[in-house]
């Protein structure tokens, strides 16, 4: 079923696959705690490992339908057609698809039911009682028969991924798309950004090292010419925009560090990039909200999304309507071909990819994904420091140790960067560089003299106003991590 479904689902809408409408569906009614605990164990490969876990729960079932279908195969084709009908309710309850994309299920199912059938007419000459053919050559047709089912249904799983790609018009469209010069250029990153320690990140994060925390299974292509964005809600001016009206814009350039609410104390899931876009406080001039209006829902072509207050894409901040990363056209997973950041704000409640819909409203009266699964409606960045060098439980030699790490604190900017090593006292750390309030800091501190054994480092940060990034834990849940990052490592 899942592999012709597949293979067929590569003509319809990206939801139209029944396995990733489901995975979809699952993430939906997932528990936020149980989410959490996925992106820790997996981090950036929590999707895959969902598809691996629904892999496995499909070979299950297929099994248990088999074994059903030796005692009754209208059974096993009664429950077949049931989890189809799971499957079926799945695809359109998707934003993005309609009565049309039922098809691949359609015919995922048909096939199910027809190789179910030939199966059950070969495992019936096993039976002496029902078959004069002898009993080895039986056995080896239903085994040949079984294996081959298996080996077109991930033929067909796995062809469905170049046909996807062939007919993926947005794709094609993000290779041929120039996009214009920027009529406001980022200032060029200082040299001294850059702290060059083993194993200290790069100041601007390559678009494939960026990390990628969404909740769309399949990544959504939009083919340019069709996009628009509709602009609504307590405005007194309603409208749309296409692409083409987009670029046409006066587009700024800037550097910002974006962060994910889900990042642990230390975690990797923050990156810096260079974004090409149109400042979202002139679509909101054109609008011109109504007084009372507090929050902008941004709304994803997938259906996902997030509660922005109003004040953070007006006021003076770079808050954008992105179209380019680090010099290119904004990466199919990151949101081609438009999306927003937003300074300051955690990714939940600010960068929407893909967006089609922004909804001027008011936070008593719209929720957006993630706050009605219990998370904070507004989510600020709180400033985090972290030790990049040495790792957890490496081995350095005696000696000299460099010591190095990351720092933020977005529209607010970096004044210190302190360090404890062993729980003494604090030392302050050698700043990088700063390249601009909304882009994280790197720091460096040389200990002179390591003493073999096993040692720990501590850093905490300070924000350009003196305050000091607090010690207090905090998980992730409702509304970010918090605590200073501690390091353990050994010197021989």
């Amino acid at each position: 079923m899942f592999g012709v479904a597949q293979l067929v689902s590569a003509f319809f809408a990206s939801s139209s696959a029944p396995l990733v409408a489901l995975g979809s569906a699952v993430i939906d009614f997932t528990p936020p705690g149980l989410k959490d605990l996925a992106i820790s164990l997996f981090g950036t490969n929590d999707k895959l490992a969902l598809f691996v876990s629904m892999g496995a729960v499909a070979v299950v079932l297929a099994a248990l339908i088999g074994l059903l279908a030796r005692r009754s195969a209208a059974a096993a084709s009664a429950t077949v057609l049931v989890l189809a009908g799971i499957l079926g309710a799945a695809v359109i309850s998707r934003s993005s698809t309609g009565p049309l994309d039922l098809v691949p299920t359609a015919l995922g199912t048909a096939a199910a039911l027809l190789v179910l059938r030939w199966l059950c007419s070969l495992a019936s000459r096993l039976d002496p009682a029902h078959s004069e053919s002898p009993d080895g050559v039986a056995r080896r047709n239903f085994m040949l028969g079984a294996a081959g089912a298996v080996v077109l249904a991930a033929g067909a799983a796995i062809l469905s991924t170049p046909l996807f790609a062939a007919r993926n018009t947005a794709q094609l469209a993000r290779k041929a798309l120039r996009l214009p010069a920027a009529k406001t250029t980022a200032p060029a990153v200082p040299p001294g950004a850059q702290i060059n320690l083993a194993g200290m990140p790069e100041f601007v994060t390559p678009n494939q090292d960026f990390y990628r925390i969404d909740t769309a299974l399949r990544v959504p292509g939009i083919d340019p010419a069709q996009w628009s964005l509709r602009v609504h809600g307590l405005v007194e001016h309603e409208f749309t925009m296409n692409f083409q009206e987009l670029l046409s814009q006066d587009l700024v350039e800037h550097y910002l560090t974006l962060t994910c609410v889900s990042n642990p104390v230390g975690g990797d899931l923050v990156g810096n990039a260079k974004w090409l876009g149109y400042p979202l406080r002139e679509v909101l001039a054109r609008a011109k909200p109504a007084a009372g209006a507090d929050m902008v829902l941004s709304t994803s072509i997938d259906g996902f999304s997030a509660s922005t207050p109003l004040e953070a894409l007006t006021d003076e901040r770079m808050a954008l309507l992105a179209v380019g990363m680090n010099g290119e056209a904004l990466p199919m997973e990151h949101g081609f071909p438009v999306r927003m950041v937003v300074p300051g704000l955690y990714g939940y409640v600010s960068a929407t990819k893909w967006v089609v819909d922004l909804e001027v409203t008011r936070f008593a009266d719209k929720a957006a994904y993630w706050t009605t699964r219990g998370w904070s409606e507004r989510g600020p960045i709180k400033m985090s420091s972290r030790v990049d060098t040495p790792q957890s439980f490496a081995t350095v030699p005696a000696g000299r140790v460099d010591l190095g790490g990351s720092a933020w604190a977005q529209t607010r900017g970096i004044s210190r960067v302190q360090v404890s090593i062993d729980g003494g006292s604090w030392r302050e750390a050698t700043l990088a560089e700063e390249a601009t309030l909304d882009t994280w800091r790197q720091w460096s501190y040389r200990w002179e003299d390591a003493a073999p054994g096993t040692h720990a480092v501590a850093v905490r940060a300070y924000d350009r106003s003196g305050k000091l990034q607090t010690e207090e834990r905090a998980d992730p849940v409702p509304d970010g991590a918090s605590g200073w990052h501690r390091v353990q490592f050994t010197v021989e």
